[in-house]
């Protein structure tokens, strides 16, 4: 590479710096909860950009609390282990073999690789479960699934030690029932529960897709819950767009001051989104 061009290089990297300098002044403190799952699960080069990113937001002030899922993974596990399951409307029954299954992948595999790629980065992270400290009470989401859960109390004081202590959560998607079960929660259910107890500043819903489309196929950058609700109702969101969208509404309504849908195999997407001005996939807002 010629001087000139390395030069062109260091002054663009300078001014980017010092245009994100509102944007991080804006996030010092915050808390932005990050649903991580999707393909960049799967590679490691994401993954290790996405632990890059997440340090950094930490590095800068920004509180990150990252939830993450892990479907394609225990798919495997079951399969390896040869343990047949039982689907009811297309959701997997989670008897107590497959929940076995389930925690081991997600608190163990899943969790502890998200956790290693972040401390390699530098940064401090902490494995977890709904389980631990009281963090997430459920109660059943239909008795014909089984150990499928979904939150009914969030204690988020063990979250808070963490921040205190400079350290980034990283929760698995299970909980504790009322009786001490074991349950299974929706990754995006989980993320925006937690998001909601912390009254987080964003929550973060990384996914496959760039974002909320309109009926061109556009995707829309600002959307109010008002418009969620009318694009649900007329089908223009529709299949597992509607999850997300979802989860976003109950998140804003517990108190999430905005949610993002955005495309996470697009590298440095969180970055993107919280110190430009482009940002990045649809905005959801109260």
């Amino acid at each position: 590479m010629k001087q000139r061009d390395m030069n062109r290089d260091w002054i663009s990297t300078a001014r980017t710096l010092s245009e994100a300098l509102p944007y991080l002044q804006r996030y010092d403190e915050a808390v932005v909860v990050i649903k991580f799952g999707g393909h960049a699960m799967g590679d490691a080069e994401a993954m290790d950009t996405f632990a890059r990113d997440v340090v950094l937001m930490r590095q800068v002030g920004v509180n990150p609390v990252i939830v993450h899922g892990g479907g394609p993974m225990i798919n495997d596990m079951l399969d390896k282990l040869a343990i047949k399951s039982e689907f009811v409307n297309g959701k997997r029954v989670t008897d107590a073999a497959t929940m076995e299954v389930v925690e081991m992948v997600l608190s163990g595999r899943v969790n502890k690789r998200i956790v290693q790629a972040i401390n390699a980065q530098g940064g401090r992270a902490v494995g977890l479960s709904g389980k631990d400290a009281h963090l997430v009470t459920c109660d059943p989401a239909d008795p014909a699934l089984g150990l499928v859960g979904v939150p009914s109390q969030i204690d988020p004081a063990i979250l808070h030690t963490l921040f205190r202590d400079d350290a980034i959560p990283v929760i698995a998607p299970l909980g504790a029932g009322r009786n001490s079960e074991t349950y299974n929660i929706n990754g995006d259910t989980m993320a925006g529960a937690i998001a909601a107890a912390l009254k987080a500043d964003r929550l973060l819903l990384l996914t496959d897709v760039d974002g909320v489309r309109d009926a061109e196929g556009h995707v829309i950058t600002d959307l109010t819950a008002d418009q969620v609700r009318a694009m649900t109702a007329d089908g223009t969101i529709s299949g597992g767009m509607i999850p997300k969208t979802e989860t976003a509404l109950h998140a804003i309504a517990g108190g999430v001051r905005a949610v993002v849908i955005l495309d996470g195999r697009v590298p440095n997407a969180p970055l993107l989104e919280l110190f430009t001005d482009h940002g990045a996939g649809s905005m959801i807002r109260a």
